[in-house]
């Protein structure tokens, strides 16, 4: 069928009745919101969108349908005045049909959109900590095509043995294909390459709308996290040697199980790695074009090395799948829903909304677990029984889970989901697997932890964000550990928007490894650390060195964190230490926290003129202070009266001696330098010290912008830093943004710095040609960041 879209003619009115509307672009929010400190009901309302369709002469007769793939959250949509669709979910796809219209000269479509809270259908009934926003928020097209066409693929890979599969073709033709005799082509090829692969076809009557065929494949090349290798089927329904209809679908040929031992793809056990994602943006909430949803997936892959995401709570973009689909991003999606089961007709709703949700993303090759319970519910036997079964009747290729927080909870499902919020900083980062399942045989995975047990904004002191990482890295090494754990997912990727309930009284739950602008916190370099040193060297000390910044000036430990092989470390431009990279505080992990121990080197040694034991002895309480402070404790007074009874020293050479070789008290300012080293090469470098000019650094997503389908969107991400590039995590001044072209700011243009970091998004406004953002900021150089925008 030919695809149309139609996210450019549509008009809005906050008031659905009124006659004051205005022109709008899709993706759509109903209201644009502040970055923090509303008011959750300011996108709560009845609203209504328009638009007047022109048929074309040659759509008479055809098949004529208009999808909406996001509608927060509840749409009913007429032509000329009569009701044609209603549907009652904001995170899934639906079609109205308007085939009867084609006759009209003009078609006037109108959408009754609530997006209020109060409606009966999930997520709501209860209080809800994410902000779900409202409006026409995903594409919007028609699909024009003959009676005689496709409606449903369901492509079914089984592997019969490495890269030999079964595909299985789930055909589902139009009812008015029954009784005809057709012919069905299906033609498999390579996506990249556009190679063919296989091609059959059958001929005769069909006699029911499902109609199934299957393939036996050999040396086909499978979908990893690796190698995400996408092959098309290709379908073609041909009546009396006349082409009616073409379909294409995207998938990949993959094993996903989950065993009592692990998760394995493909025959090989994967540890999954991962974090929650929500679908909101500053200002917008949904809002977004298929550009950023990408970035998403982009950032959680390449910038944070992870394998794997969760779609909390809800399914999301089918462009944010589509790229997990393309760069090896596995996937655990769910249906809608937080805590709270409503009644019999709520009910009804949320198995529609598992039909939906599997039947729309069941192609997707990243997808590997479905989530067919509302997120930390209670149990309800009845309705998961039937979510499960019919999870299993839509889909025989996945397995399914559900996110509880309880332990011991009735396991309906294949998948033991737990969000395990257990770990407050004392302990061991997650508990066994035996202590929360009700059957071992079956496969665990931890599906939360973290988040609200240690919020930290960018802008909190060191101390706090130290912590947060430490719990993020102790919680991923004890997953690593356990041999019968599936993996993990982090609560969560970046901070979001949250009910009055939630949060930190702003509107906000700092609960992300990045911030709202997807700025990384420190928490973050724990993720980085795991990837790939030759694809991406990378070095994070989590300190400024500066000792002020902690109570009593006592640093108490420093870390590092690389994905390299070793960091050396120097100070004053002088050698103090090399660390080996597998000796971290999280051993199960690739590359872990390594805390800094040594401020000194042999620099005692060298310099007094004491004897080899004893230079040792004074080093060793040097670095003990350096990281304890001065404190007296019983390790400190042990340690300095070995030096008086054993070495004879003066008690009042230890504050000359402190000052000289670790510094930072009262003399001449240290600088350090910490360099990673990959095959024996430095690959990256930090400098600390105490900065002397600050500098504007940004991050843009890309610098050609296109209107293909509607307005595109690209993101600045903004960072304050000294020369050494150290980002200055306590400047909060403003940055004023100006675009020149046919671009527009998403939200103010004039915008704090949180935590040293901020973020800007400008969007195409539907010309084309060159554009610029200028932004400035007091006493730093101004930025001019140059874009082009095209039309494809």
């Amino acid at each position: 069928m030919e695809k149309i879209y139609l996210n450019d003619a549509w008009e809005f009115t906050p008031e659905y009745g009124s006659e004051q509307y205005e022109k709008v672009r899709i993706p759509h929010s109903v209201v644009e919101t502040p970055y923090n400190y509303f008011d959750e009901h300011s996108y709560q309302m009845l609203s209504g969108y328009r638009m007047t369709l022109v048929p074309k002469g040659e759509w008479r007769g055809k098949k004529v349908l208009l999808t909406f793939e996001g509608a927060a959250h509840s749409a009913t949509v007429f032509a000329n005045g009569k009701e044609i669709a209603k549907h009652d979910c904001g995170y899934t796809a639906f079609s109205a049909d308007l085939s009867d219209f084609m006759e009209e000269a003009t078609v006037e479509i109108t959408v009754r959109l609530d997006s209020r809270e109060d409606l009966n259908i999930p997520p709501f009934g209860l209080v809800i900590d994410y902000m779900t926003y409202g409006g026409l928020y995903r594409d919007v097209y028609l699909e024009i095509g003959e009676k005689l066409h496709t409606e449903d693929i369901f492509a079914k890979p089984f592997r019969k043995g490495k890269d030999s599969y079964r595909l299985e073709v789930d055909h589902l033709l139009s009812e008015e294909c029954k009784g005809k005799n057709l012919k069905l082509s299906y033609e498999l090829c390579e996506y990249e390459t556009g190679n063919p692969v296989e091609q059959w076809n059958y001929e005769g009557t069909i006699e029911s709308q499902k109609f199934h065929t299957h393939r036996e494949l050999v040396k086909v090349k499978e979908w990893s996290v690796e190698s995400p290798a996408l092959y098309v089927l290709k379908v073609t329904i041909e009546e009396e040697g006349k082409i009616c209809d073409t379909k294409v679908v995207r998938f990949g040929f993959r094993e996903a199980v989950f065993r009592a031992d692990g998760f394995f793809l493909n025959g090989k056990k994967v540890k999954l790695r991962g974090l929650n994602r929500h679908q909101s943006y500053p200002y917008v909430g949904y809002a977004m074009p298929q550009s950023m949803q990408e970035l998403d997936a982009d950032i959680l892959k390449n910038e944070l090395a992870l394998n794997a995401v969760r779609t909390s709570h809800y399914p999301q973009s089918q462009y944010f799948i589509d790229r997990c689909d393309e760069i090896g991003l596995l996937v655990f999606t769910e249906i809608p829903g937080w805590q709270h089961i409503g009644d019999a007709q709520w009910k009804e709703q949320a198995l529609q909304n598992v039909r939906e949700m599997i039947v729309q993303y069941r192609n997707h090759p990243s997808i590997i677990l479905w989530g067919v319970r509302i997120n930390e519910s209670q149990d309800d036997d009845a309705l998961y029984e039937k979510t499960n079964a019919l999870a299993h009747e839509l889909d025989n290729t996945r397995m399914t889970g559900g996110v509880r927080f309880i332990k011991k909870s009735n396991l309906l499902e294949d998948v033991y989901t737990f969000n395990d919020f257990s770990y407050d900083g004392t302990g061991e980062g997650a508990q066994e697997k035996k202590n929360v399942t009700t059957d071992m045989r079956k496969g665990y995975l931890v599906s939360e932890y973290a988040g609200h047990m240690y919020p930290t904004k960018m802008f909190d002191d060191e101390e706090q964000k130290r912590e947060h990482m430490l719990r993020h890295a102790t919680v991923l090494n004890k997953v690593a550990s356990q041999e019968q754990s599936a993996g993990s997912f982090g609560w969560c990727m970046f901070d979001y928007n949250t009910h009055k309930d939630f949060g930190s009284g702003d509107r906000i739950c700092y609960h992300g490894v990045l911030d709202m602008f997807r700025n990384a916190k420190p928490a973050a370099a724990v993720y980085r650390a795991q990837g790939d040193c030759s694809k991406d060297p990378f070095i994070s000390v989590l300190s400024s060195m500066d000792i002020g910044e902690h109570p009593a000036c006592n640093r108490t430990e420093t870390y590092m964190l690389t994905n390299a092989d070793a960091i050396r470390m120097y100070k004053n431009d002088r050698f103090i230490k090399e660390y080996d990279a597998n000796r971290s505080l999280t051993p199960a992990l690739r590359r872990g926290p390594i805390a800094i121990d040594d401020y000194i080197g042999d620099a005692i040694e060298k310099g007094e003129n004491f004897k080899p034991k004893q230079a040792q002895a004074v080093k060793d309480m040097m670095n003990y202070v350096a990281i304890h402070g001065m404190g007296m404790t019983p390790k400190l007074a042990k340690m300095a009266a070995k030096l008086v009874a054993v070495y004879h020293m003066d008690p009042k050479l230890a504050v000359p001696l402190f000052n000289k070789y670790v510094g930072d008290w009262g003399g001449k300012s240290t600088s350090y330098r910490f360099d990673a080293i990959c095959d024996g090469e430095v690959v990256a470098s930090v400098t600390k010290m105490p900065m002397t000019k600050m500098q504007l650094k940004y991050q843009l997503s890309k610098d050609t912008l296109k209107e293909v389908h509607s307005y595109d969107v690209a993101e600045i991400r903004l960072s304050v830093t000294d020369e050494h590039e150290n980002q200055l995590y306590y400047y909060g001044e403003a940055a004023s943004i100006q675009t020149e072209g046919p671009i527009a700011v998403i939200g103010p243009d004039v915008v704090s710095f949180r935590g040293g970091a901020t973020g800007v998004y400008v969007k195409t406004t539907g010309e084309t040609g060159p554009a610029k953002v200028i932004i400035r900021v007091p006493g730093m150089d101004s930025v001019t960041i140059d874009l082009t925008v095209c039309e494809s």
